[in-house]
């Protein structure tokens, strides 16, 4: 089984991959942070700072940029990309990201986002639209700053504490 981490390099996605490479620690499991790129869009890369404002779009600069950030982040996890359509809509994004968590058997998504989830999304979130997927646990990740995250064994107790709930006489 596989986290799967959609990875743009922005602060959430980076924010999403290290909570899922604590929660890779924890599971022994492996990460894969996935960038989906439509090709040759240069307002695309520079709108997300793939490419400067005067340079011309090179999908190899683009796919090193991004490597070089989840290896810099999270040394640990695999990093793949998929290439799309120049002009790829929000939901042919999503859907590359769904078969790749298909295929990659992910047993959870960590999704860096500060409105996928919400019961009103945009139409122009992947965020949301990769978590309606059924098949794999969606976590959403909207702080750009991860909290420390204990092993779980240590943080979880459940063998000699009894629950506070009660049910009034």
């Amino acid at each position: 089984m596989t986290l799967l981490v959609p990875f743009d390099g922005s602060v959430l996605a980076a924010a999403a991959l290290v909570r899922a490479t604590e929660f890779g620690r924890v599971f022994d499991q492996n990460v894969l942070a996935v960038s989906v790129i439509p090709d040759r869009n240069a307002e695309y890369a520079r709108e997300r700072g793939w490419i400067e404002t005067d340079e011309p779009f090179d999908r190899e600069t683009v796919v090193s940029k991004l490597h070089e950030q989840v290896t810099e982040c999270c040394p640990s996890s695999d990093f793949r990309h998929e290439v799309v359509d120049r002009y790829a809509t929000p939901g042919t994004i999503a859907n590359c990201l769904r078969k790749t968590a298909e295929r990659e058997q992910a047993s959870m998504v960590f999704i860096g986002s500060e409105n996928a989830g919400h019961i009103v999304t945009t139409i122009t979130s992947v965020g949301s639209k990769v978590a309606a997927d059924e098949a794999y646990d969606v976590v959403i990740v909207r702080h750009r700053s991860p909290s420390e995250i204990s092993t779980l064994s240590d943080a979880n107790d459940h063998r000699t504490r009894k629950s506070d709930f009660h049910f009034p006489e």
